[in-house]
């Protein structure tokens, strides 16, 4: 049987694929997590119902979106609704089921970075796209899902400024600050995959791709990583899987 070939980040978008169902309702960021969940869509979740912080719900594009105002979304979509209303209606009161995020900075907390790095605020090393939708989409999906390449200048010890909050400083801070969703769940990886410790919210490293080894990760994890006491192998891409994948990102 001939073994398949993918690269790290097909191994990645492929896993974070399939963290998606076909039942449910995703808010779906721009970048990686866009990919992924078109993946989704193509293969196991043909019912997954994509939403776009433009307004766009129920959306089905044809080839990849290149902004959230990229007109394929208006025109594959179920309806197109206001801003205003896909904040207040569908995402504040826990309508949607997850939201799929990426990162500049992440620390063990799962708390995100896409304003500023270095400096201050006033002051940057450098200034980044900024929020966007992404704080009320960490506060108020019923679950975060996280896609990001993992590098120690990407998983801090503390991220130089807190876009989206995670699991803030630990267990219960999520209650505290009144925040209704579960929060990130999941990050994703080119390395692996980590979730929250149960008891703290800390990332713990639950799996590692075909090739990568613990200690790999953690040379590419700027704290001392917690890791799980048998830690899984991600499945690899299916030719399906790859194949899909590849039509999306050559168009």
């Amino acid at each position: 049987m001939t073994t398949l070939q993918y690269t790290a980040d097909e191994m990645m978008t492929v896993t974070a694929a399939r963290s998606l169902t076909t039942d449910m309702a995703c808010f779906v960021g721009i970048g990686l997590p866009s990919t992924a969940a078109n993946v989704a869509v193509r293969t196991h979740a043909p019912g997954l119902w994509m939403i776009y912080e433009s307004g766009t719900l129920g959306t089905n594009p044809d080839s990849l979106p290149l902004s959230i105002g990229d007109g394929i979304l208006a025109e594959t979509a179920d309806t197109v609704v206001s801003v205003p209303e896909v904040f207040n209606y569908w995402l504040q009161p826990g309508r949607i089921d997850v939201g799929f995020l990426g990162a500049a900075q992440i620390d063990r907390y799962a708390n995100i970075n896409t304003t500023v790095i270095g400096g201050d605020y006033s002051d940057p090393k450098v200034r980044l796209p900024g929020a966007g939708g992404a704080p009320e989409i960490a506060a108020n999906c019923k679950e975060v899902i996280v896609i990001v390449r993992q590098s120690a200048r990407t998983f801090v010890d503390s991220v130089d400024f807190v876009t989206s909050v995670g699991h803030g400083k630990g267990a219960g801070d999520r209650e505290r600050l009144g925040l209704t969703g579960r929060g990130p769940t999941r990050v994703i990886t080119d390395l692996g995959v980590l979730e929250p410790d149960p008891s703290t919210r800390e990332l713990t490293l639950v799996s590692v791709h075909p090739g990568v080894t613990v200690d790999e990760v953690r040379a590419a994890t700027g704290w001392d990583l917690r890791v799980a006491a048998e830690p899984e192998t991600t499945d690899e891409p299916g030719e399906k899987e790859l194949s899909v994948l590849r039509s999306l990102t050559s168009s």
